[in-house]
């Protein structure tokens, strides 16, 4: 795949190193001339452009990648190189950095958004996480398919354990897509038994999520 950064800093260099070991195009765009550093990454494209210009990115081939990703540390900035790299250049995928969580309302399809990535918010799930028994936490959210991927850590004393999948009453938007279990990543068949101390990861729609919980409950 052929894939536009928009932030040549720290978080941009990261991910575009990331993506080129795998094999994709990568083009990373700054209007900081300080940031462009070909050096670090010799794989990539380097352009020296503002990112909410439209001739800049037309200039530097916008409309010819798969993805954009837009990685500055500033929320206005990556909001319109969304909007422009959704609705100027019908790009297929669009990946947004949300850097103040107060902002993350904005950061949706209305503004070309298809995934929002919020680190504070990423780094509180994680946490809970790790804490939280029998409690549903969300881990991220799919901002394009309207859907959140959750989390459930079975309590000790859950009612659930030795059932098999079949039995958990789950509403028609939420799947179950994986069991973890002592170290192990186990597909979930309907005769898959849960056991205390499992975590299930569902796909659900935020309107279910309280169904969700019910259903191991």
């Amino acid at each position: 795949m052929r894939i536009a950064i928009a932030g040549a800093g720290s978080v941009g260099r990261s991910i575009a190193g990331e993506l080129v070991e795998n094999g994709h195009q990568v083009m990373l765009i700054d209007r900081d001339a300080e940031a462009i550093k070909p050096e670090r990454i010799e794989q990539a494209q380097w352009v020296l452009a503002d990112a909410c210009e439209l001739s800049s990115l037309e200039d530097a081939g916008m409309q010819t990648c798969d993805v954009v990703i837009a990685c500055t540390g500033d929320d206005k900035v990556n909001l319109v190189v969304s909007l422009l790299a959704k609705t100027e250049f019908a790009v297929a995928r669009v990946v947004a950095r949300v850097n103040d969580p107060r902002n993350e309302w904005l950061f949706t399809d209305a503004w070309g958004v298809d995934v929002a990535v919020s680190t504070p918010r990423i780094m509180a799930a994680l946490v809970e996480e790790a804490v939280s028994v029998g409690d549903l936490v969300r881990l991220f959210t799919l901002r394009q398919g309207e859907a959140n991927l959750v989390e459930v850590t079975l309590p000790p004393q859950t009612a659930m354990a030795g059932r098999p999948v079949r039995d958990l009453r789950l509403p028609r938007d939420a799947a179950l897509v994986t069991i973890l279990r002592s170290g192990r990543v186990i597909v979930p068949s309907p005769d898959e038994p849960v056991e205390s101390g499992d975590e299930l990861l569902f796909v659900a729609s935020p309107a279910v999520e309280d169904e969700v919980r019910r259903a191991l409950t």
